[in-house]
């Protein structure tokens, strides 16, 4: 039986690396730094994580997971469609603040750590709930009903591949800034709210 120590084990070291990953990116931060940030052995380090990589994997799964069930509480909420979508830009806000662009670069720009494949294959598997999602929300009005689901998702794709430019990335203080921008565009377009 697993205690409560070794739980609490586990998340130093996921906290530490998520502290540090998103202040530095994946790249730059070493298993030692992270032990060091959590106060803990790289033996008990190693007793949780083969290597960084299933870390940080483990950190994004945790991060998408949690983003997923927020997401669908919002929208299964009895509030307006105003309220649902102010919070769902509170959400988008709060799950990407403190997010160097070092490590949204090194993460999802990454072809020799599989990351990049990771984060396709988690995508694609909440995409299923976001179709549903979509079109539960054309039926409540929060979304248009003549936009057909896939067209919606293909063109959010199509605008978080533009995040990656580095022109836009340079008009912007911080990577949250311009997801919050490209997530207002995606939502509101070029209207006033």
């Amino acid at each position: 039986m697993q205690t409560t120590k070794y739980y609490k084990n586990k998340q130093k070291i996921i906290n530490a690396a998520k502290h540090l990953f998103w202040k530095y990116g994946f790249r730059k931060v070493s298993v030692e730094e992270i032990c060091k940030e959590a106060k803990l052995s790289k033996m008990t380090f190693y007793k949780f994580f083969p290597n960084k990589i299933e870390l940080a994997k483990k950190i994004f799964e945790d991060l998408a997971d949690e983003g997923l069930k927020q997401y669908i509480e919002i929208m299964n909420s009895n509030i307006s469609i105003e309220k649902k979508i102010e919070k769902m830009l509170i959400l988008k806000k709060e799950f990407t603040k403190n997010i160097s662009k070092e490590f949204i670069m090194d993460f999802y720009k990454d072809t020799k750590l599989g990351l990049k494949d990771f984060i396709e294959q988690k995508t694609n598997e909440i995409q299923i709930e976001s179709i549903n999602l979509f079109k539960k929300g054309q039926e409540e009005g929060l979304y248009r009903k003549e936009i057909k689901p896939d067209f919606y998702l293909y063109m959010y794709k199509k605008m978080s591949e533009i995040f990656f430019d580095d022109e836009l990335l340079k008009i912007y203080k911080s990577p949250n800034e311009l997801i919050m921008e490209i997530t207002n565009f995606f939502v509101y377009g070029i209207s006033p709210r």
